[in-house]
């Protein structure tokens, strides 16, 4: 009964998504067939229009699959209406784009301006409707946080914000019983969040949040998340998972390579009138140098200058220590906070990529005094330099500025596992995202040099990763 009704929500909720994917479709048809139909009355030009509003379609789903547009009951209702807003403005963009290409001309874009409008109004009524039917049929889940030290419950402090999902009411630090004294205290919660717990204890609880069907959240560990990039090697009688060093195939580093000159070189080109704007603010504040070297690392650890708009003071590290830019950090300039706040700073790095020192999507690179800090605690952090080194990647997209080094390990391992050219472009759509989005450019607490603060520090000096 319990499953039937959990199906019954899953198949609401799924109409709700094909709602609004019938309606912007629609509102699109409509708005093509009305005013951009070039002659209904011959059966090419009926495919062509045909072909554009698929196109839409196409563009509609795809985009919302990458916005994460339809994160009902997991994402505020803000971000839910800026993700599918995003997701509209896109797909519009590219329709206009083709079209305009195909057919050499600049149509008028007034209707498709109102056609946008419209969907953007639709969007702010299906996400609070969509928001007030799913919380209708959830009710709150009472949780239960086990966690290894206050390095795993810092990481797990973000789900205490989903106050309307879950209640926690329980947390057990590092539990050293057996399977069935935690199970015995975890049995009456309804939901179960888990990180840092040895092996044996995880894998019990998540054999018992299957046999039950209680909703189990589970922190990956360095070597869960190799394994999900491992081969089934069907050779053998008995199950083997085959685990290597990442070597992407020749073809998809041919195409990476080809899609980094094309593109970083369509984008210097149109970006040069705002890089020369940034130029000659950073130049006419303080009259410092425009350009900001710095020495990085990349693939199998070599060294490379990184080129960004310089944000902070000439004098910036006077004191020749490595560190952070800080939330409030009065090294940053009046010029820089702006630059900062929309990415502009990183621009200049596509003159790295067009050098091949860096490529578009990978890990970001890390300065070789403070990723040597952080290899002091968690030794595997350096196998993010299996690949070259990128300007925007997972833990960009995903986390944030002052996001802990081991999370951003674990979200660089996702990426390499999952490389593609298909994952690369996603990607690439996804950081648009985040340009406009203040959390993803927080600094780390005043004080610390790295994303690592100085009481967590200690705790894993004494728990190696």
């Amino acid at each position: 009964m319990k499953i039937k009704k959990s199906y019954t929500k899953t198949v609401i909720m799924r109409g709700m998504k094909l709602l609004h994917f019938v309606v912007s479709f629609v509102i699109f048809a409509l708005c093509w067939h009305f005013f951009y139909s070039i002659d209904s009355n011959l059966s090419i030009l009926m495919r062509y229009d045909v072909l554009m509003c698929c196109f839409f379609g196409v563009c509609t789903v795809v985009f919302n699959r990458i916005y994460q547009s339809y994160a009902v009951g997991y994402d505020r209702i803000s971000n839910l209406i800026y993700s599918q807003t995003l997701s509209n403005l896109v797909s519009y963009a590219l329709v206009y784009l083709f079209h305009s290409i195909i057919w050499f001309r600049f149509i008028n874009p007034l209707m498709i301006i109102a056609a946008f409008a419209l969907q953007t109004i639709f969007n702010f009524i299906w996400c609070f409707v969509s928001n007030k039917l799913y919380f209708s049929m959830h009710s709150k889940k009472r949780a239960v946080l086990i966690y290894r030290n206050a390095s795993d419950l810092e990481r797990l402090q973000e789900v205490r914000f989903f106050t309307d999902r879950f209640t926690f009411e329980a947390s057990i630090e590092n539990p050293t019983g057996n399977y069935a004294d935690l199970i015995s205290l975890i049995k009456e919660y309804e939901a179960v969040f888990v990180a840092g717990v040895n092996a044996t204890l995880r894998n019990s609880v998540a054999k018992y949040c299957v046999e039950t069907g209680i909703p189990g959240y589970f922190v990956p560990h360095v070597g869960d998340t190799i394994m999900m990039g491992s081969n089934h090697i069907q050779q053998f009688s008995i199950p083997i998972m085959n685990v290597k060093r990442a070597y992407p195939p020749p073809e998809y580093l041919f195409l990476k390579r080809f899609f980094d000159i094309v593109i970083c070189g369509i984008a210097t080109v149109v970006l040069s009138p705002i890089m020369l704007i940034v130029a000659l603010m950073v130049k006419l504040y303080d009259g410092g140098p425009v350009f900001y070297k710095q020495v990085r690392l990349t693939k199998d650890g070599k060294h490379f200058k990184i080129l960004k708009f310089r944000s902070m003071r000439v004098d910036a590290e006077k004191d020749g220590v490595a560190r952070l830019a800080s939330d409030k950090d009065d090294r940053i300039t009046p010029v820089g906070k702006v630059i900062r706040a929309c990415r502009l700073d990183e621009l200049p790095q596509l003159f790295n990529i067009l050098k091949g020192d860096m490529t578009i999507v990978g890990p970001r690179p890390e300065r070789p005094e403070i990723a040597e800090q952080y290899e002091e605690i968690i030794p595997a952090f350096s196998l993010r330099l299996q690949v070259k080194a990128g300007l925007t990647g997972y833990a960009q997209i995903y986390g944030r500025y002052n996001t802990a080094p081991y999370d951003k390990l674990l979200m660089d391992l996702m990426y390499i596992n999952k490389m593609s050219i298909f994952e690369d472009l996603k990607l690439m759509f996804a950081t648009v995202k985040i340009l406009f989005m203040k959390e993803s450019t927080s600094g780390v607490e005043s004080g610390q040099t790295t994303a690592v603060s100085k009481k967590l520090k200690k705790k894993e000096e004494k728990n190696k990763i």
